[in-house]
């Protein structure tokens, strides 16, 4: 019976994208417009650049300075505080994509490289200032605390979920290399031959971006002509889909304030099934789990509700009513 699931589904889909071409080319049109006009531009560079400096050792002389800053809170390597600043500098997919090359070219161990991926890959602060806050929260003297509650909760949670990794690797973090092979490492010692491999390799994970954003578009247009009605059940599902998409749609329910603001921020901590899928794909090659990572992310979001709903109780009972 299973061995018939798939191909069943497979034509199943297909006979769904014949029949709403119209609502396919759509989604794929708009997915892959986002993708250009907002993450190729703003990600492509910080991917070239970031490959670079870690296949030529750059993050070495980063992480002298960053490395005593990070080493208690959240309790990293020197190395491994690069991916605590790429992930929330640069937002999905790019804590994970260098938490798995770090490990994957044998500069943090396995247990570390679990550990940042459980807390440092996250929406970037430009997409929570530019689209969050200034479109869909009116009320500007939310927005340093939301803010604040979005990026603290992930270090918040990390350190939880540092007690469980801390123990996979005796104690300490960088006490235990896992002997990965990098198919990067070994190039030839030559800036040109390095630049050139991390150009294809960028441009490879941001392609991966830019389709996973536009078969994800195209879910989101056929599971609005499939599912009829405009339900809450409905929009919930639709949100947890894709983020920018799952922000607008739950910026539109007509519901109390503070739900509606409770719900966006759970929207824009958990990142969406799409920056999942994602996530998946950028660590492949280095071992890493994704299912641990989906869990970690559930949790992170519901705390970063409860905080939410807290706040909003204590300092903000105008979006209350």
């Amino acid at each position: 019976m299973r061995k018939w699931f798939s191909p069943c589904l497979m034509i199943l889909l297909f006979l769904i994208f014949l029949i709403y071409k119209n609502e396919v080319v759509t989604g794929a049109a708009e997915g892959l417009l986002l993708w250009y006009r907002f993450v190729l531009p703003s990600l492509l560079p910080f991917m070239i650049l970031v490959n670079v400096m870690i296949h030529t050792d750059t993050i070495s002389l980063l992480a002298n300075l960053t490395g005593p800053l990070m080493k208690y809170v959240p309790g990293v390597s020197p190395k491994g505080s690069f991916a605590v600043l790429s992930g929330f500098l640069c937002g999905y997919p790019m804590g994970a994509k260098v938490s798995a090359d770090l490990v994957t070219g044998n500069q943090i161990s396995y247990a570390e490289g679990s550990y940042l991926l459980s807390f440092c890959n996250n929406t970037s602060p430009m997409f929570v200032l530019s689209i969050l806050l200034l479109k869909f929260i009116p009320e500007k003297e939310l927005h340093l605390p939301f803010f604040l509650i979005l990026f603290l909760t992930p270090l918040l949670c990390g350190q939880l979920f540092r007690i469980y990794y801390m123990r996979e690797s005796s104690g300490t973090f960088a006490a235990k290399i896992f002997p990965v092979k990098s198919p990067l490492s070994r190039r030839q010692n030559d800036f040109s031959k390095t630049l050139d491999a991390c150009l294809m390799d960028s441009f490879y994970a941001i392609v991966k971006v830019g389709l996973y954003m536009m078969l994800f578009s195209i879910f989101i247009k056929l599971s609005t002509a499939l599912l009829p009605g405009h339900s809450l059940t409905k929009s919930l599902f639709l949100s947890s889909l894709e983020i920018t998409t799952g922000l607008s749609l739950l910026a539109e329910l007509e519901v109390p304030a503070a739900f509606r603001y409770i719900l966006l921020m759970a929207e824009t901590s958990f990142g969406g099934f799409c920056a999942i899928f994602q996530t998946s794909s950028m660590i492949q090659e280095s071992g890493l789990k994704i299912l641990p990572y989906i869990a970690q992310k559930l949790i992170t979001a519901a705390i970063t509700s409860l905080l939410t709903y807290l706040y909003l109780c204590r300092f903000y009972t105008a979006a209350l009513s």
